[in-house]
């Protein structure tokens, strides 16, 4: 014990000494400072370190107001929740105080009949005292032990925290209690009349009858006069007397002759056992000495099975007349002493020695003679001589044959029934000791009263079961049979999955799985999974190891509801993220119930780990799951949503709701995003919901599409025609009976849409074999219902999880260019804008306008801009591809239909694209797609790139619209090429139609420009350096006003970042723009500039700046530019140069020039990049 916690426990008596002086009357303060300082005096300091000193004063003084009042021989007991009103102090725990004389046994009794009542000891403080009482038992003085007087006696004060109790569990642990001091005390009151019992005992055995052999009478008397020495604690003594002959033997108890614990006549230790082998016990047997086992418990000392010593009583002429016992406990001594010194037990050994015959020093006799030696002590005691023979000598063979065996002793009176079982070493386990406890405790019809396993050198580990059972009431058992559960039992995992990896793949492919397997699966996963289920996981493994990916399984536990199964996810090297994957399950219409983690690392030399993951799925409507229908489906749909094949979202509820296969839900989800893009009111969500709520019609429109276009399908005989209209009246018979209005509708654009569609590329096959990773199909636009005008020919909408798509055309003869659009909720809207113009443009050229645009579903993150490019390239590249896999080619002069598609129009082989915003320079990449596809126009089907006229380095497109520039300042009499004008633009010098349009005249004094990341201002550039710095940062293979040599800017300028969360403004620049405030959030900087008195607003980039006042940011449909964006009639611009399309709205133009502002619309100011594509192509 440390110095420190010695000072501290000193010091937090010395203060709860100071508190009673406070609080105690000074008649009795002297008295009981003494008592405190005893009874704190060997408590371990950290029992007592968190109570106060109030505490251990109210703790002290009541245990000492108990022990006021004690009758002689009395204990006085008390079980009790402290009251802090009442007692001065509380406490979670139930209190014991008890005072007592002080005796043997009390603390190890006490704490045992605790134990027996499931109670937790939490604290024990233990003094003894010399204490003076009166007659009538009242305390006249109370000392510590080294000051005991005359006339006073030592007293044990036992003060116990146990687990909390209440009610009449107070006065059950009282009486407990009462009942166990009581029993300590008449032990120990008669412990010296019982030991001089046993010594009249032993002289009485001088005269044994002489049919005893006089080698056994002498061993027996050795034996007594042993125990007589210190070897056994006596607890009780009884004689019987023996009356009547044969049948008619009866016995009765000599109730004067009780001793300690059987002093009352009417306590037997040997309870349940019947009148006639009561007889037997304690009787006539032939046996002159029986050490046995009692029924009961020992409430002292030791809570086991008391021994039991029966000695015969002889008359003169040596009949048995009656019998002694003895009952108490053999002391340690005993048991630790080895059996060849102990009288009886060494006769014993001896015997079955000789009897066994073996050769003197062999291996076998040394065996033998171990094995006798730390044979179970209690069973030496009681079994018979031949049982130990037989027993010992099998045990001596298992030595050779580490198996498991099982040695059964009934005990003569059927009370008990003592189990050996020997186990190999390396499986013995707690929960195989637990395994076989209950399988013999079963089969005996009992409960284990004791166990003591051994576990030493030897290979083989010994388990002892005593099983206590009811006389005459044990069932037949075959010890065969037994041992067999047994054997079964202690069979490792390993080896069960041995035997069944054996009988599925054959002795030589089984035993090489075991090599791997055989150790590979984690505790948790053995004590679940049966061998059985593990070989069906082993099979998605080692396929998950051959091929890659994810290993899948379902199954539904036998009894488990139907509306509830089991998804097993096998996933290498690492655990997978459940915020990954639970996600996956609730879109596959499930809940995910518990999740239990396992892994399996794999042995012969490999060492991979394999995690496994099983999740407890319920349906989330509560509908029952068909499992063996959907199986297949749920794992394929996990298993491509895992790979990034196919998305996770509600559709996929139809998986297990509808028994749709995952590419049957890509059809549903492809026109679901489709139908958002062509402006249904209802969310996707909202659309998810219907078709899982209408999961029958979800399933006929998907009927409804295969019939249609199923290649295999087609010809007169198949009659594609008429089972579609069959199923089209099956889905109209439903939809009658769709109660929502909203549902009904949603249900009938889908149907609308598949009508629509003229062609779709669902059944050709990708280079590999597989289903192509998207999905296109072509529509006659004018057939959908509620599309937005105007309404082109056609329109082709590409999907994939990667990209999504559109090309619009409003004729059979159409060009025009493809977007990188960043506007994924509408980017129809966007390109609808964009065609519009298109139609004007292509006036001066033969074809009529298209316009196509695609998104980038899935960015890489972190913003790095060569992924992000290369991201954009291959989804550019699929966009391309969906649209090539619906259009006809040319073969010589005849048309030919791509393969696998069904086509519902004419003949269609014209598609010629053109750059755009996001593809200035893809024009190479599409016409590698054109080459790949063997399209008749080859490198004509995109112009520019490398093969074809550059736009940026010929300008075109920003020269054609400086012409339109230059025009409307010559009509008020300015020459832009030879007189100063001030210019504020949108875009950078990166860009084809700004970075061109910046060159076009040395007369430019571009005063402000903002792109997506950067505003620049330079208030009153210098013309010819502000020029140069332009040229410079346009030659740079990329760019941005971040580029911008600030050092040539003028007083009050520089390079702002938008992503800012306030700008303070130089006086230079709210002089420039009118702005009233020193502070403003870049936005509102840049409503400023636009609102700006200058000379020329040049658009050179992406977005809709303008729009009229009647229009509102809705009607737009660029949300990312909507806290910008002003009104026509904002605009102080004299003019509008449009390089860019959709710099403002039609009625924003409009309004604009009613305004007095000078503008062209978009189309005709850009359109000579239109022209310059026409003469490319037709010279192509």
């Amino acid at each position: 014990m440390s110095s420190d916690a010695e000072k501290m426990k000193a010091d937090l008596v010395k203060k709860t000494i100071t508190q009673s002086k406070k609080r105690l009357g000074k008649n009795i303060q002297s008295q009981f400072s003494g008592f405190l300082a005893a009874y704190y005096a060997n408590v371990p300091p950290k029992d007592i370190q968190d109570h106060t000193p109030n505490t251990l004063f109210a703790l002290a003084h009541g245990h000492w107001k108990q022990s006021q009042l004690r009758a002689r021989g009395k204990p006085l007991v008390r079980v009790f929740n402290p009251d802090a009103k009442k007692d001065g102090w509380r406490c979670d725990h139930t209190i014991i105080e008890i005072v007592n004389d002080d005796m043997p046994f009390l603390v190890d009794s006490i704490t045992a009949e605790l134990n027996k009542q499931n109670l937790t000891v939490h604290l024990v403080i233990h003094p003894m005292f010399a204490v003076r009482r009166n007659k009538e038992g009242k305390v006249s003085e109370i000392l510590a032990t080294d000051k005991s007087g005359p006339d006073m006696i030592t007293e044990s004060f036992m003060h116990l925290h146990v687990s909390h109790a209440s009610g009449v569990r107070l006065k059950t642990i009282e009486a407990g209690l009462r009942a166990v001091l009581g029993d300590i005390r008449f032990a120990v009151r008669d412990w010296r009349a019982m030991n001089a019992k046993m010594a009249d005992v032993i002289d009485e055995m001088e005269n044994i009858p002489k049919r005893v052999p006089a080698k056994d009478a002498e061993e027996i008397r050795a034996f007594l006069r042993w125990i007589h020495d210190s070897q056994f604690t006596f607890l009780g003594f009884r004689e019987f007397r023996l009356s009547g002959r044969g049948k008619l033997t009866r016995i009765k108890v000599n109730k004067k002759s009780g001793l300690g614990i059987l002093s009352n006549p009417e306590r037997s230790v040997f309870k349940e056992i019947r009148e006639t082998q009561t007889a037997s016990v304690e009787g006539r047997g032939s046996d002159v000495l029986l050490v046995t086992k009692a029924n009961e418990r020992s409430t002292v000392h030791r809570p086991v099975h008391m021994d039991a010593i029966g000695i015969k009583r002889f008359d003169v002429r040596g009949r048995v007349i009656g019998q002694y016992l003895f009952v108490g406990l053999f002391t340690s001594a005993a048991y630790s002493r080895s059996p060849r010194n102990i009288p009886l037990l060494r006769r014993r050994l001896e015997k079955t020695m000789q009897r066994a015959s073996l050769p003197s020093g062999s291996h076998d006799s040394k065996a033998l003679a171990h094995i006798l030696e730390t044979f179970p002590r209690d069973e030496l005691f009681q079994i018979s001589d031949d049982q130990l023979l037989e027993i010992s000598l099998d045990i001596v063979h298992l030595q050779d044959r580490q198996r498991v065996a099982l040695f059964v002793r009934v005990d003569n009176f059927e009370r008990f029934i003592s189990c050996l079982i020997y186990v190999p070493r390396d499986r013995y386990t707690m929960a195989l000791r637990r395994e076989m406890q209950s399988i013999l405790s079963g089969a005996f019809a009992g409960e284990v009263s004791a166990h003591h396993a051994e576990i030493g050198d030897s290979p083989l580990a010994r388990l002892h079961l005593i099983i206590r059972t009811k006389p005459g009431k044990i069932p037949a058992f075959d010890v065969q049979a037994l041992e067999a559960r047994l054997v079964a039992a202690a069979r490792s995992w390993s080896d069960r999955l041995s035997d069944t990896l054996v009988d599925h793949h054959g002795e030589e492919a089984g035993l090489d799985l075991l090599n791997r397997y055989g150790e590979a699966f984690d505790a948790g996963y053995r004590d679940t999974h049966d061998s059985a289920q593990a070989i069906g996981d082993i099979h998605e493994i080692e396929r998950l190891v051959k091929d890659g990916g994810i290993g899948m399984a379902l199954y539904r536990p036998p009894g488990s509801p139907a509306n509830k199964i089991r998804f097993k996810v096998y996933h290498p090297d690492s655990a997978v993220p459940l915020s990954d994957a639970l996600p996956l399950f609730e879109h596959m219409g499930f809940r995910v119930m518990d999740e239990l983690p396992y892994h399996a690392t794999l042995g012969a030399g490999e060492g991979r780990k394999i995690m496994i993951h099983n999740f407890g799925l319920e349906s989330r409507d509560g509908s029952n799951v068909n499992l063996e229908a959907v199986r297949e489906n749920l794992k394929d749909a996990f298993e491509h949503v895992w790979c990034g094949e196919t998305e996770s979202d509600g559709f996929n509820a139809l998986v297990s709701g509808g028994g749709l296969a995952w590419r049957e839900v890509v059809i549903l989800r492809a026109y679901a995003k489709y139908l958002r893009q062509a402006g249904i009111a209802f969310s996707q969500a909202y659309m998810e919901q219907t078709l899982a709520n209408n999961s029958t019609i979800a399933r006929r429109i998907v009927d409804l599409f295969l019939v249609v276009f199923d290649p295999a399908g087609q010809g007169k005989a198949k009659r594609p025609g008429a089972r579609a209209n069959r199923i089209r009246t099956q889905i109209e018979n439903d939809l009658n009976a769709v109660v929502s209005a909203d549902e009904d509708r949603i249900l009938r654009r889908f149907v609308n849409a598949v009508d629509s569609t003229l062609r779709t590329n669902f059944f050709q096959a990708a280079a590999d074999g597989g289903p192509k990773p998207y999905l296109s199909f072509k529509v006659k636009s004018g057939s959908i219902e509620e599309l937005p005008l105007p309404r082109p020919l056609y329109e082709i909408f590409v999907y994939s999880p990667r990209v999504e798509g559109i090309h619009l055309r409003f004729g059979m003869v159409a060009r025009g260019g493809l977007r990188w659009s960043d506007r994924r909720e509408d980017f129809r809207t966007e390109i609808l804008g964009l065609v519009k113009a298109q139609q004007v443009k292509n006036a001066v050229i033969v074809p009529v306008g298209s316009k196509g645009g695609f998104v980038v579903k899935n960015p890489p993150p972190g913003g790095d801009r060569d992924a992000f490019l290369a991201e954009g390239i291959a989804c550019y590249k699929i966009f391309i591809a969906g649209l090539f896999d619906l259009t006809d080619n040319y073969q010589g002069t005849r048309v030919t239909s791509p393969k696998q598609v069904v086509r519902l129009d004419g003949p269609d082989p014209y598609l010629v694209v053109a750059a755009d915003k996001g593809t200035a320079t893809f024009s190479d990449i599409a016409n590698g797609v054109s080459e790949q596809y063997g399209h008749w126009l080859g490198d004509a089907f995109a112009s520019g790139g490398s093969q074809g006229y550059d736009h940026k380095k010929m300008g075109i497109t920003a020269r054609g619209g400086w012409e339109s520039v230059k025009r409307h300042f010559r009509e008020f009499g300015v020459d832009t090429q030879k007189q100063p004008f001030t210019v504020l633009g949108v875009g950078d010098m990166s860009g084809d139609v700004f970075g061109n349009g910046m060159l076009l005249s040395k007369q430019i004094k571009l005063v402000g420009a903002f792109n997506h990341l950067h505003i620049f201002i330079d208030p009153d550039p210098d013309m010819e350096k502000s020029f140069n710095e332009r040229q410079r940062i346009f030659r740079l293979p990329r760019s941005g006003w971040n580029d911008y040599d600030t050092g040539l800017i003028s007083k009050g300028g520089g390079v702002l970042d938008r992503s800012a969360k306030s700008l303070r403004l130089s006086p230079e620049i709210r002089q420039l723009f009118d702005i009233p405030k020193d502070t403003v959030t870049p936005n509102e900087l840049l409503g400023y500039m636009l609102r700006a008195e200058i000379d020329l607003m040049w658009f050179g980039g992406i977005g809709t700046y303008v729009k009229a006042s009647s229009e509102s940011h809705l009607d737009v449909g660029d949300r990312a530019n909507d806290a910008i964006r002003v009104n026509g009639r904002d605009l102080r611009c004299k003019v509008v140069g449009e390089g860019a399309n959709l710099g403002t709205t039609q009625l924003g133009r409009v309004e604009y020039a009613l305004n007095g502002g000078r503008l062209n619309t978009d189309s005709i100011d850009n359109s000579a990049g239109v022209d310059c594509s026409d003469h490319e192509v037709n010279i192509k």
